[in-house]
């Protein structure tokens, strides 16, 4: 298996599925409308790459992590890792991973109660061993894909790196502590944490920006080139939101305004909602970071990155308010080269505006 952390991407005709989250029937009926097999095989030797985040939240998060390590395996597919597969490497138990661990988080909350479980030591472990051997960036000479962010000085980083994403992760997240530690940004922290820290999951508390705290956070993210890929630079929000399940003090940024090369980028990770009534009932609390723009619209400084997280992640409230089949969220894929979206509710439409064939080239 290639060590390598940034790895070349297929040649040849792909599609690149979005963020999955767990939700393996939609990933069915994506694969369905792609022309795709039960086993992911396709007719015309059409593969697959995933942009991660294939777990947390959704019905069966063990069946899509099952389905697609073995595509790759056969070498049907490619897969980035996402910031949610990194969280379960880390140990880190966020809301919608309790599936995963043996003392599962979020069933003791109420929460994510149609999620199925792990199936014991054996498969955790495997599952972990599949996360830390994905690459973090693919690249071919047309296009990009990276799970959140192509960030020039984070990707330099990768390149030509053998480590696996945990040892990686682990080295520049011992080194941003040390420097947290001796700047006293710690100290300054913990005393914030101690005020307030009892308040920061209760959504109808008034938290005020606690500014060493999110210094403390943005330090940490923006010194590691493995998070920057998988989540993305962030910086100190102007106020508190509350997002996921917690009050934040630091909000992603929009680094594609800063991408000036000219070979187009895919990415997940940011949720971007097909309409604005589902933004406005599904948003989890964070700035919508594509006002203005349609969901099947290129965007950028140069009007050639794409995302394509379309909200799946957020079925699991559909279900909640009374859906069981019928859902307005969706699991998108791009056809490469042909640009075009699928959703997985079959429809079809090209990505717009066109990029120039001088652009497309790379």
């Amino acid at each position: 298996m290639d060590p390598r952390l940034f790895r070349p991407l297929f040649a040849g005709p792909i599609d690149i599925i979005g963020d999955v989250h767990g939700e393996l029937g939609a990933l069915h009926d994506l694969l369905a409308a792609l022309g795709y097999d039960r086993g992911g095989e396709h007719p015309r030797g059409r593969r697959l790459v995933f942009i991660g985040d294939l777990c947390d939240r959704g019905e069966d998060s063990p069946g899509v992590v099952s389905f697609v390590e073995d595509l790759v395996s056969r070498g049907l597919a490619q897969c980035l890792l996402g910031n949610h597969e990194l969280n379960l490497l880390c140990g880190s138990r966020k809301e919608g991973n309790g599936w995963f661990f043996d003392e599962d988080h979020d069933q003791a909350a109420g929460k994510f109660t149609r999620s199925r479980r792990a199936a014991g030591p054996q498969q955790q472990e495997r599952f972990l061993a599949f996360f830390d051997s994905l690459p973090l960036a693919l690249e071919r000479t047309d296009l990009r894909l990276v799970h959140a962010a192509w960030d020039e000085a984070a990707i330099t980083l990768l390149r030509d790196c053998q480590a696996s994403p945990l040892e990686l992760y682990r080295a520049y997240q011992d080194r941003a502590r040390d420097i947290a530690r001796q700047s006293g940004l710690n100290e300054k922290a913990a005393a914030e944490w101690r005020r307030h820290g009892a308040q920061l999951h209760d959504p109808a508390a008034t938290v005020p920006l606690l500014e060493h705290m999110g210094r403390l956070d943005t330090h940490y993210q923006m010194a590691n080139p493995v998070r920057i890929a998988t989540s993305g630079p962030e910086a100190l929000a102007p106020r508190t939101f509350y997002a996921s399940g917690k009050w934040r003090m630091v909000e992603r940024l929009t680094w594609w305004q800063r991408y000036r090369q000219m070979t187009p980028v895919l990415v997940g990770h940011y949720w971007r909602w097909p309409t604005a009534a589902l933004r406005e009932r599904f948003s989890r609390g964070e700035h919508d970071l594509f006002e203005g723009t349609g969901h099947d619209e290129w965007h950028g400084l140069r009007r050639n990155v794409y995302c394509l997280d379309f909200g799946v992640g957020a079925r699991y409230r559909e279900r909640a308010g009374g859906r069981s089949s019928t859902f307005e969220t969706r699991l998108g894929a791009v056809r490469w080269p042909e640009r075009e979206l699928v959703t997985d509710d079959g429809a079809r439409r090209p990505l717009r505006p066109g990029l120039p064939e001088a652009t497309a080239s790379g």
